[in-house]
């Protein structure tokens, strides 16, 4: 199965991207990403008010997967890549991009954030380890937001990259209390922070909730 975009909203001159990213871990090797499956549907109220926020000024794709997880032989990364790719060659440049990740997918978030185009990422619940950098993040602004109950994606762990990341770059880490990998618990706080997120970077705009406090910057919240 090749990867593809889906569309969420896409404006006829868009002043920049959001590009969302699912996760889902592999249960056999080569296992085909299923529009059907939960860590794909999640996605999609995270992808549709980014471009609420957006007021038709942002173009909003998903990415599906060509497979699932992460290996030797594939990553979500590559696929990440390829979306960046394709989508500038759809709107015939290469437009600001913010990248919104979930788990494996905020994982790709971030190392993909070193992308010329990429101004920003919002990483959620993101499944990481220390070392995960990307080649040049200085000048991006990374978000980071984990659940204080995620129990597949350990919240120190992200928190320990932030702090890394944060000597090189503009990152906040938001802990979410109470909130577990799904993000189901507390999903308002979770989505809001992402779209709003997306548009403070792309188009420097900014409501009067939590995503506030990271446009003031705030670096290390409790929410």
């Amino acid at each position: 199965m090749e990867a593809r975009l889906i569309p969420t909203r896409v404006p006829k001159d868009p002043e920049g991207v959001v590009l969302v990213l699912h996760g889902g871990g592999s249960r056999r090797r080569w296992m085909m990403v299923s529009p059907a499956q939960l860590s794909v549907l999640r996605m999609v109220p995270i992808a549709r008010r980014a471009a609420r926020a957006g007021h038709g000024r942002l173009a909003v794709y998903r990415l599906l997967n060509s497979v699932r997880g992460w290996d030797t032989h594939h990553t979500p990364l590559r696929d990440a890549n390829w979306a960046l790719d394709e989508i500038a060659e759809r709107h015939g440049r290469r437009l600001p991009t913010c990248l919104v990740g979930h788990s494996l997918g905020g994982r790709a978030a971030i190392l993909s954030a070193g992308a010329p185009e990429v101004r920003g990422v919002a990483a959620l619940a993101p499944w990481v380890l220390p070392g995960d950098f990307p080649a040049e993040p200085a000048g991006r602004r990374i978000l980071i937001v984990h659940g204080s109950r995620d129990r597949i994606a350990d919240p120190s762990r992200a928190a320990t990259v932030a702090k890394a990341l944060g000597r090189r770059t503009e990152v906040t880490y938001v802990l979410v209390e109470g909130g577990r990998h799904a993000m189901l618990r507390r999903r308002d706080l979770f989505d809001g922070l992402a779209a709003d997120f997306a548009a403070l970077v792309l188009l420097g705009e900014t409501g009067d909730g939590p995503i506030a406090q990271v446009a003031n910057g705030e670096r290390f919240i409790t929410l």
